[in-house]
């Protein structure tokens, strides 16, 4: 009877073996699969698409400030006290040379850049207008500005670029009047002059 027993044990042995390694051999596939599925995240990485970008820049190193005023089809404003409206979003606020020097290690550094962007991230059909504002001024001098309108997506497209010059200090010009259709096709880009900038 022992002897029968010993041989039942005996006769599992290879079985158990078999069974053991093939469910190690499952296990070790599905953390492998995993692993595979679950790609490292990029952490810190926003996606800022946009359909449209405005580009206003007037000359290095001018001590003016000039404001980019833009309004939606549905009369949603976007400037430097509303940077958000919309669909809209005002990227940066330039003020001449007034917030371009910083102090590294005591040395006084200045981007002589003077670039305000507006990006719309999504669009209504009907008319934007975007109009530029003289809103400060350091030399009492006229001030010359380049206004680019690109559709960006899904390819990059020039709507419109051109220059407004501003003579004085609370000057407003209508840069650009353009229309967008349902498809995101932009059309009739005009210069009709048309009062955004808040008055009081």
């Amino acid at each position: 009877m022992a002897l029968l027993r010993k041989r039942r044990f005996s006769e599992l042995d290879p079985f158990s073996d078999l069974l053991f390694n093939a469910l190690l051999a499952f296990v070790m596939l599905f953390a492998v699969a995993l692993i595979a599925m679950n790609p490292k995240a990029k952490t810190g990485v926003i996606d800022a698409k946009a359909e449209f970008i405005i580009t206003v820049t007037w000359p290095d190193m001018n001590p003016n400030d000039i404001d980019t005023w833009v309004q939606d089809p549905g009369g949603n404003l976007v400037w430097f006290r509303s940077r958000e409206a919309g669909m809209m979003h005002l990227d940066r606020d330039d003020r001449g040379l007034s917030n371009d020097t910083i102090i590294i290690n005591g040395q006084k550094v200045v981007n002589p850049l003077n670039q305000e962007v507006v990006t719309i991230r999504g669009y209504a059909p009907g008319e934007y207008t975007v109009n530029l504002h003289y809103y400060e001024t350091q030399d009492g001098r006229p001030v010359t500005a380049n206004v680019s309108v690109v559709k960006v997506n899904p390819r990059a497209e020039v709507v419109y670029y051109g220059t407004v010059t501003l003579q004085r200090k609370g000057d407003e010009a209508t840069a650009v009047r353009f229309t967008v259709d349902r498809e995101g096709h932009a059309t009739g880009a005009n210069t009709l002059p048309k009062t955004l900038v808040e008055r009081g």
